[in-house]
Order: C-alpha cells, then structure tokens, then sequence
C-alpha cells in the first residue's frame, strides 16, 4: 500500500461512515446473494454482526498508516474465523461484496483510483487472516493406504 492508497481509502470511507447501517445491509445483501454458502456462518439476526464490520473496517482503515499496528489484530482475526468454520476460498466473496458496497454507496466518488486503493488494502488483509488461519486450520489426515504390503511398507 502506497500512502496515496491509504489516503485514498481513508477518504473515501469517511464518505461511507455517515451511510454506515444502509452500507452494512448493502454489504450483507450483496454477500449472501453471491456467496449463499456463507450464510450459515452468521446468526439469523446479524444486527451485531453489521456493528461489528463498521468497527472493524474502522479500526482497520484508521489505521492504514501504521499498518503494522492493525496485523496482529488481522491474524488473531483470520485465527478465530477457523473456529467459526470459515475458509481461505470464503475470503473472496467477501471482498467482492465488500467493494460492490463501496461502489453503490459512494457513486461517482468511486474512482478507479479509489477502488485500486480498496482492492490492495483488502487484498493485504485477506492475505494476513488466510496466513494466519492456515496455521491453525486442522490439518487434513493423509488418505489410508490400502492394502497390507502398503501399510507395512508405504
């Protein structure tokens, strides 16, 4: 991230702070119809869950500047996500709603520019949580040999 990136990114979510709760239902909305298969992961009430995204993507953008700050949130993040039942490939459509909702919610002010700055801030932090979860995901048993000559000797 360059800090006309982070410039970029702390601007621009300003201009969404004040359309918050609309932007959470947009993001949420946009997420469960492209990414249904993430739906069971959350309450069937996600009022807390929307405060929740607003504090995070707060603290995270407030923060851009001194990124090394937000990380260790970032990985401890990714690692309690794997309690939650969350993979690596759920990430994706994450960020996929995420900047829809930024482009619905700041129109014109979405530039190219201002969505590049978006694309590699959440693109950073995708990668953190996915390392981070990838150190405590369960690790997948090796498939059973058959045979006996292949136990004994495999």
């Amino acid at each position: 991230m360059t800090p006309a990136q982070v410039k970029l990114v702390q601007d621009s979510f300003k201009m969404v702070e004040p359309i918050a709760p609309q932007a959470a239902d947009l993001f949420y909305g946009r997420l469960f119809e492209i990414a249904p298969h993430v739906r069971p992961l959350f309450p069937d009430d996600i009022s807390k869950q929307k405060e929740k995204l607003k504090s995070i993507l707060s603290t995270a953008v407030g923060n851009l500047h001194q990124v090394e700050k937000i990380l260790p949130a970032a990985q401890d993040l990714g690692r309690r996500h794997v309690g939650y039942g969350v993979t690596a490939d759920q990430y994706k459509p994450v960020g996929e709603a995420l900047i829809w909702t930024l482009e619905k919610g700041l129109g014109a002010a979405f530039t190219a520019d201002v969505k590049e700055a978006w694309i590699t801030v959440y693109g950073t932090l995708e990668s953190v949580m996915t390392a981070a979860a990838a150190e405590v995901a369960p690790v997948k048993a090796a498939p059973a040999k058959k045979g006996i000559l292949a136990r004994m000797f495999g």
